[in-house]
């Protein structure tokens, strides 16, 4: 038998095959974990005043500790919560005014009804989890070459959520549409999942081994983040540090992944290509031939030659359309071996696909290398109704968008270093509704928005006594006050400005913003501004997303990096935020269109603080702050009110 090398450090370099099930041994304290277990059948407690199950769960919990839930939010409050909550706009003032006037008892049920029914509702749910699948249109690294029709893969997400798409049958697309159906173009869509990762391109090679491996690497860490809620990829260079997940269980679950290649699918037909690629072959020559003469020229003789390189990219043909897809060869099937440190040039054992070894019956045998549509089996494993993570995570992440935090505050990971639930039986009891209800969204979200715990207000008459036991609101004593995200700012100052352009789906746009940072760009003619000014105001969900180059005013505002899985956005406070909202061309911009619609649809000072309050922060001006406005319009500019207004903490927080 050949020996096991350790590192001084302790990792396990090699094993040879004879050793590997020696090795992938789970003790019984391993499979106790959580997480790994399965879902318990969970009766919600009987608590005196309760009628939601949600609530009873919260309020059993608070007892616990002598704390009592937060009076309901009043209904100019709630109404904006949740539309903010559902669509990432504010609500408009006739929607305020027929919500807060509907006194029939079934007012609130009906509001959400109408908010999960519109096209909004996908648009920013669908963003909730393009940040977990880190969704880009450019590779990144040092080329980031666009991906030109990768905006159908968020058009795709984005009407899953809209239709609302089981989630089992969502997972199945996603990871094998290509198996399914490799003649649907939804399902081609669909499993542009695959390759969502960044990409170092070597010179345009991508089947050096190195490159293949780190692609590979992409497909099987997201899988893990995503889905399962397990760092996965903490397994790729030894056994996991502290998850009961081997180094083999790593390779044997991208071992589904070997034989899975990048293929754009075209839209258009043989002729149409071939005079495509005629023309783009013609013009590329004559780029290189000017770019060589480049070389040899000095002073206004080069700058004249680098002008008509210029003019002559201009004229490249726009790529064509296809889908940006995955598809299987067989053939070229990557052998998957077990590699020491992750470096594909230190090849251990070759092993075939199995699932998580943890989570299955001990012996549990891999699948040969050349099984087929071996995606499609990953896919059954993981939307498995008994699969202990998969219900689990998914709904974990619906709670944390809506209370700002997850029952399991780490979204991302439910191992050992993650944050133990605080609410365990909830936890599985609404993983179990989700499953019982055929692994559908919607449902979930009426649940949790028709409890109490959700209607509560913000503020606690008890909050001193709380903040001494639950500093960070873990029990839901009061609902948490957050800041808008970055996308929902933007979306929330065009809508209040009366620009805001409801066009849905379609190629991203490309926005105006500083040479000074194109020009950091390998190629600064990539940022090609959408030429159409109108398109400019669209949702922030249909921004052009570039890896390299992300807006000044959604970055200050913390939108995610886009290499890696965000499972929730983190929320910073400093300078710079102020800087951008009182001096950014935006935000100023935004100011302009806002006093000149105040200026037109109220007559004078006194309606046009009222509609401004109303529009902007979703209730009306209290008697102080109308009086300060008075005074400042008496003598000031509506344009300097305006923007006052969009810096307002109301306007920026959701109660």
């Amino acid at each position: 038998m050949k020996p096991i090398l350790v590192l001084l450090t302790g990792l396990t370099l090699l094993a040879a095959d004879s050793e590997i099930a020696s090795l992938e041994k789970y003790t019984p304290a391993e499979r106790r974990h959580w997480s790994f277990q399965p879902r318990k059948q969970v009766v919600p407690p009987a608590v005196s005043g309760t009628t939601n199950s949600i609530d009873a769960f919260i309020r059993a919990r608070l007892q616990k500790d002598n704390l009592q839930p937060a009076p309901a939010a009043d209904r100019e409050t709630l109404i904006r919560r949740v539309t903010f909550d559902l669509h990432g706009l504010p609500p408009t003032p006739q929607e305020i005014h027929a919500f807060v006037s509907d006194a029939s008892p079934d007012a609130y049920t009906k509001l959400i009804d109408r908010l999960l029914a519109s096209p909004r509702y996908g648009e920013h749910w669908g963003r909730h989890w393009l940040d977990v699948v880190r969704f880009a249109e450019s590779d990144g690294f040092e080329y980031d070459t666009h991906r030109h029709d990768a905006w159908r893969y968020r058009d795709y997400v984005i009407h899953s959520f809209n239709t609302d798409k089981p989630y089992t049958q969502f997972i199945h697309e996603q990871l094998a549409g290509d198996e399914m159906n490799p003649r649907n173009e939804v399902m081609r869509i669909a499993s542009g999942y695959n390759r969502l990762g960044p990409l170092r391109k070597n010179a345009g090679n991508q089947e050096v081994a190195s490159s293949r491996n780190e692609v590979l690497t992409e497909m099987t860490n997201i899988v893990g983040a995503s889905l399962l809620g397990v760092t996965l990829g903490c397994a790729r260079c030894h056994d996991h540090k502290f998850d009961p997940i081997r180094h083999t269980d790593y390779y044997r679950m991208q071992g589904y992944f070997s034989a899975t290649f990048d293929e754009d699918v075209p839209l258009t037909s043989k002729e149409v290509r071939a005079e495509w690629k005629k023309k783009t072959d013609t013009l590329t020559a004559e780029i290189k031939e000017m770019q060589q003469q480049m070389k040899k020229l000095t002073g206004s003789a080069k700058e004249e030659m680098g002008k008509k390189v210029k003019a002559t990219e201009a004229k490249l043909p726009a790529p064509l359309p296809s889908l940006f897809s995955t598809a299987n060869d067989y053939e070229k099937a990557t052998p998957i071996h077990v590699l020491a440190r992750g470096e594909y040039t230190n090849k251990g054992a070759k092993v075939g696909m199995r699932p998580l070894g943890v989570l299955l019956p001990p012996d549990t045998p891999e699948l040969p290398s050349d099984t087929q549509n071996p995606r499609m089996k990953l896919a059954d494993w993981i939307s498995d109704p008994e699969n202990p993570l998969t219900a689990r995570v998914m709904v974990n992440r619906i709670w944390g968008y809506h209370f700002g935090r997850g029952i399991v505050a780490t979204p991302n990971d439910f191992g050992r270093m993650g944050t133990r639930p605080s609410h365990p039986e909830l936890l599985d009891w609404l993983a179990n509704q989700f499953v019982e209800g055929g692994w559908k969204v919607k449902p979930i979200h009426r649940m949790i928005l028709m409890s109490e715990t959700y209607r509560q207000s913000s503020e606690s008459p008890i909050e001193d006594t709380a903040m001494t036991k639950d500093a960070e609101n873990k029990l839901l004593w009061k609902f948490n006050r957050r800041r808008l995200e970055a996308e929902e700012i933007r979306d929330a100052s065009l809508t209040v400005a009366g620009r805001l352009n409801e066009k849905a789906g379609g190629p991203s746009i490309i926005v105006p913003i500083d040479p000074d940072l194109t020009n950091f760009l390998y190629k600064p003619s990539q940022w090609a501004v959408t030429a159409d000014a109108k398109e400019h105001n669209r949702r922030s969900v249909y921004l052009f997303q570039k890896r390299n180059l992300r807006l000044p005013f959604m970055e200050v505002f913390d939108s995610p990096d886009l290499q890696i899985s965000c499972p929730r956005r983190e929320q910073s406070t400093h300078a710079p935020q102020a800087l951008e909202l009182l001096n950014g061309d935006f935000a100023n911009a935004m100011a302009d269109s806002f006093a000149k619609r105040l200026e037109q649809e109220a007559k004078d000072n006194n309606t046009r603080i009222d509609l401004a309050y109303l529009l902007a922060t979703g209730r009306h001006p209290a008697t102080k702050e109308k009086a300060i406005a008075q005074q400042f319009l008496a003598s000031g500019s509506l344009r300097e009110f305006a923007l006052a207004i969009l810096n307002l903490n109301s306007f920026l927080y959701v109660n």
